[in-house]
């Protein structure tokens, strides 16, 4: 099962086509992907299953409905085990971007989180995960995929916000507080945290 997010609203893709009452299902392989994406966007629709009884061919259709753009970033930690957030449009974030032409894909995730907030002697120590989000461009809908790191990095120079990316903050965030920035996050950058993460008895100092 995937989630690929437009907003905050989270589409589903799995391999049955019923999974409860309230959502509304298609056929990934026939649906009409952007008008069902105008829907939610407008508030008609809040509960959608793309279904494809082959799970291996649920991304291969999604990939073909729209134009992808690829993307990298990181959950970073200091050694005080802080996490690295940026703040932009009203909301706490994890740096990221685009990857350009020609470079890979863990080069990118360093120098986006490079140049979002300052920070350097970043070490990639695992692969997270991907997550999905639809965006629009030029009036056209895109489907942004980004690649998320665990970086380390033992930097305690100044934070640098990039801020003609918009970036207003750049801040390290101790378990407390990442815990409460999360609140005021996107729901994509919430997927990247273990569930007990969100346990209200969870007073830990660490990610995971």
């Amino acid at each position: 099962m995937y989630k690929v997010f437009v907003n905050d609203i989270p589409i589903i893709l799995s391999t049955k086509k019923d999974i409860g009452e309230e959502y509304t299902s298609f056929p990934i392989k026939k649906v009409r992907l952007r008008k069902v994406i105008k829907k939610i966007n407008k508030g008609k629709l809040h509960y959608v299953n793309l279904y494809h009884e082959d799970e291996e061919k649920l991304l291969k259709y999604l990939l073909k409905k729209l134009r992808v753009v690829t993307a990298a970033g990181g959950m970073v930690l200091n050694d005080k085990e802080e996490i690295l957030f940026i703040y932009r449009n009203d909301r706490w974030d994890l740096p990221k971007g685009k990857t350009e032409k020609g470079e890979s894909i863990e080069a990118s995730a360093i120098r986006e989180v490079e140049e979002e907030t300052g920070v350097q002697d970043l070490k990639i120590t695992r692969f997270l995960r991907k997550t999905y989000h639809v965006f629009k461009r030029k009036g056209k809908y895109r489907l942004k995929v980004t690649h998320w790191y665990e970086m380390r990095t033992s930097y305690e120079g100044e934070l640098r916000p990039e801020q003609k990316e918009g970036i207003e903050k750049a801040k390290w965030k101790n378990f407390k507080k990442s815990r409460k920035a999360l609140q005021k996050s996107y729901a994509n950058i919430k997927l990247l945290f273990p569930k007990e993460f969100f346990s209200p008895g969870n007073s830990k100092d660490r990610v995971a």
